[in-house]
């Protein structure tokens, strides 16, 4: 099973990839984290990204597609993989589709979260953590069960990432819009798209991926 999830920040991609890949052995593929270790391995993409980031350049399709590639020739995407951030244009598009029937493969489902903007906003900017051990909280749906005391470690300090504003999260989601814009038609017209609540309880949202992935929705 190979797959697409595609949703702005904040829609709990990260969270349902890592249920994914616990429950189903599946591999999340998201291109900065493998751009960085094939870099760091030395491999022969690896080693042309690096030259190109080096004099602060941006790193092209065929380095990205070329670390895609060796990523999939691993045996432990043999289960699955779940691409992130990947594919963004339509070139990206074809070149995932080459990449995959070369190997034999194919792309199953794109999987949307689908997230109100307001929503969101709200869900991003009341977010804060414990300073000392990082568990998480929220100014509305979680807050510490004794004010100013983390429930796990019993710190007092906590911290707010400075780019959780209003502002920045709008500007994540037109951000969004404007990259996912070229590629949901291509996947439309292969009647691989499917779209799931992300606004939903986490709970919910792994179900209904999980019923579009047996074949039950």
């Amino acid at each position: 099973m190979n797959i697409i999830l595609l949703g702005p920040p904040g829609a709990g991609k990260g969270t349902q990839a890592s249920r994914l890949e616990a429950e189903r052995g599946m591999v999340q593929l998201s291109t900065g984290d493998m751009l960085r270790a094939a870099v760091k391995a030395g491999t022969p993409t690896g080693l042309k990204a690096k030259a190109v980031m080096e004099a602060g350049e941006l790193v092209s399709d065929e380095i990205v597609s070329g670390i895609i590639g060796e990523r999939l020739d691993m045996a432990d995407t043999e289960t699955g993989a779940i691409f992130d951030g990947y594919p963004r244009t339509a070139a990206q598009a074809e070149a995932l589709d080459g990449l995959l029937a070369e190997r034999g493969r194919k792309l199953d489902f794109v999987i949307e979260l689908q997230v109100d903007e307001d929503a969101l906003v709200d869900r991003i900017t009341g977010r804060f953590t414990c300073a000392q051990c990082g568990e998480g909280y929220h100014d509305r749906f979680k807050q510490p069960k004794v004010e100013g005391t983390c429930d796990v470690c019993g710190s007092h300090e906590f911290k707010r990432r400075p780019d959780d504003n209003a502002e920045t999260v709008r500007t994540r989601m037109a951000e969004y819009r404007a990259k996912t814009a070229p590629i949901l038609p291509i996947y439309e017209a292969k009647g691989l798209v499917r779209r799931v609540d992300g606004m939903a309880d986490i709970d919910e949202v792994s179900t209904q991926i999980a019923a579009i992935l047996d074949g039950k929705a």
